[in-house]
């Protein structure tokens, strides 16, 4: 089994082995700041559209650039070495509810290519900086029946999923994406299909990126919604060999602290990556959750000093203030240990 020989995003693996490395925080939540209205979603181009926009976030990679752009430029002034695109709801599946499948794919190069101008006008050689295509879970789920009288019952199929996803992935890269992230996965099977998508983008192509699995456990189960325990859902996408694994958003990092600390233990062979909410959900704060960049930061330091995170940022709740908080905190500490995945791998066999 041979180490895998990356063609974009190359030195994320040398970076993570030496410092823990910062993602950056939410998008919806910035865009929640600017208070934009159906007006801004819909631009010129769609300001007939059959449809109400407003909340239709992806969409402003094409016409509002401008908040993406400042948006990407808050996380980036904060410390975050990755910035993900404005893509969580950029696939043929979502778009549907919004009656703009058909552009799903320019979205996905429009805010590949805002990210990436983004980012290489402050990168350096001394502190590279990359641009992560993210690849959210869809509104659809192979697993589980939306018809509680029907449990066999399915909105989506594998392939409708692998077929989303492979459109999504080719505008990422197309739009000059270093690494890919699948994120806030609820379904493991959906999380399958994106990651069939890729690997099937990839050898098709020549390229070959880094590739982030995050999962969501939902509940104090310690479970993702379609049934997985940590453990499992990390069985369930070894084969892909993703460069790191981890868990975002649904909880806090207080609550999601034994959580991530299973998968550290289970997960030996890749880098682990850590993006919780701000805390529980709170509508009277300005964010619309519980904690503040201090409150945030300080869990986030005690992961880092328990040895659990190469990965640290935030999801639901965060801002560039809670990013710059979590970068100050964990930068004191070491990034977790990975084993050797070669030597891991013949062990294995």
């Amino acid at each position: 089994m041979k180490l895998i020989a990356y063609t974009r995003g190359a030195a994320l693996p040398a970076l993570l082995a030496e410092r823990i490395v910062i993602i950056d925080g939410a998008m919806g939540t910035m865009i929640q700041r600017h208070r934009l209205s159906e007006a801004d979603f819909r631009g010129e181009r769609f300001a007939d559209h059959v449809r109400d926009l407003k909340g239709n976030n992806d969409l402003l990679v094409l016409t509002r650039p401008d908040v993406v752009r400042a948006i990407h430029d808050a996380y980036l002034a904060a410390g975050a070495d990755i910035v993900e695109t404005n893509t969580f709801g950029a696939t043929s599946i979502a778009q549907a509810d919004y009656a703009l499948a058909s552009i799903a794919r320019e979205m996905n190069v429009a805010a590949a290519r805002l990210a990436r101008a983004a980012v290489d006008a402050v990168a350096t050689p001394q502190w590279p900086r990359f641009v992560a295509g993210a690849l959210g879970p869809t509104p659809k789920t192979a697993s589980i029946s939306p018809d509680v009288n029907d449990p066999g019952a399915r909105n989506v199929a594998f392939d409708e999923l692998r077929a989303a996803y492979r459109e999504q992935a080719e505008g990422l890269l197309e739009g000059g994406v270093d690494l890919f992230l699948v994120e806030t996965i609820f379904d493991t099977l959906n999380a399958k299909a994106a990651i069939f998508a890729l690997d099937e983008l990839m050898d098709e192509t020549g390229e070959r990126l880094p590739v982030i699995v995050s999962g969501t456990v939902t509940d104090a189960s310690g479970r993702i919604l379609s049934g997985q325990t940590v453990g499992a859902f990390w069985h369930s996408v070894r084969h892909a060999r993703p460069l790191a694994v981890g868990l975002n958003c649904a909880l806090g990092a207080a609550l999601m602290r034994p959580y991530i600390e299973e998968l550290g233990k289970v997960a030996a062979d890749t880098f682990v990556s850590c993006y919780p909410n701000a805390g529980l959900p709170n509508p009277m704060s300005e964010t619309g959750f519980d904690e503040t960049p201090e409150v945030t930061a300080a869990l986030m330091e005690d992961f880092a000093r328990s040895g659990f995170l190469n990965i640290a940022g935030g999801c639901c709740g965060t801002t560039p203030e809670h990013i710059a908080a979590i970068r100050e905190k964990v930068s004191a500490y070491r990034p977790r240990h990975r084993a050797d995945p070669l030597f891991t791998s013949l062990l294995a066999a």
